[in-house]
């Protein structure tokens, strides 16, 4: 029997757990459109990022939500349960911390080259925080996610590794 292909996809995942990649390549490969919750929350400008107000972001998600289709990706969880509650399917990207740090830097270095693009400035302090916040994610906002997502069983997937990410919809 073949899986049927969703239509409203959320990926959430710590920082470096791939969530951006994932959420793209499923982007074209199944022609939905995929929207980041940083830029949901932040209005990107060229004179620098402004943060929308909760009532702006919320009206900004929910505009998306009432689309026929859409990939969600983001670390947020604590605002986001309509996400969850829309959702055909959630994806947990539940890869080990020792990558994600590694991913985390790899990402700071190419950003610094000009090999990848940034939605914010590459500084030192950046780099500390996002490394600090995947430490918190771990063992704080890991077990809170988990927790929120227990209602969704039916529709969540866990993933520990990107290898997993292959077999999807195959």
């Amino acid at each position: 029997m073949e899986k049927s292909i969703p239509e409203r996809i959320h990926i959430i995942g710590s920082i470096g757990s791939g969530k951006t990649t994932l959420a793209k390549a499923l982007s074209v490969q199944l022609d939905i459109p995929y929207y980041e919750l940083d830029n949901i929350v932040w209005k990107r400008l060229n004179t620098g990022d402004v943060k929308r107000t909760e009532q702006e972001r919320d009206e900004y998600l929910c505009s998306i939500l009432t689309s026929k289709n859409w990939i969600i990706e983001g670390v947020h969880h604590k605002w986001v349960s309509p996400c969850f509650q829309k959702a055909d399917l959630i994806l947990f990207l539940d890869i080990n911390l020792s990558t994600r740090r590694f991913r985390i830097i790899n990402r700071f270095l190419k950003q610094k080259m000009g090999i990848e693009r940034a939605n914010y400035k590459p500084t030192l302090k950046i780099l500390k925080d996002l490394y600090s916040y995947n430490t918190v994610f771990e063992y704080h906002s890991k077990p809170e996610i988990i927790d929120i997502l227990s209602p969704y069983k039916d529709k969540l997937t866990i993933l520990k590794r990107n290898s997993e990410f292959a077999n999807l919809f195959n």
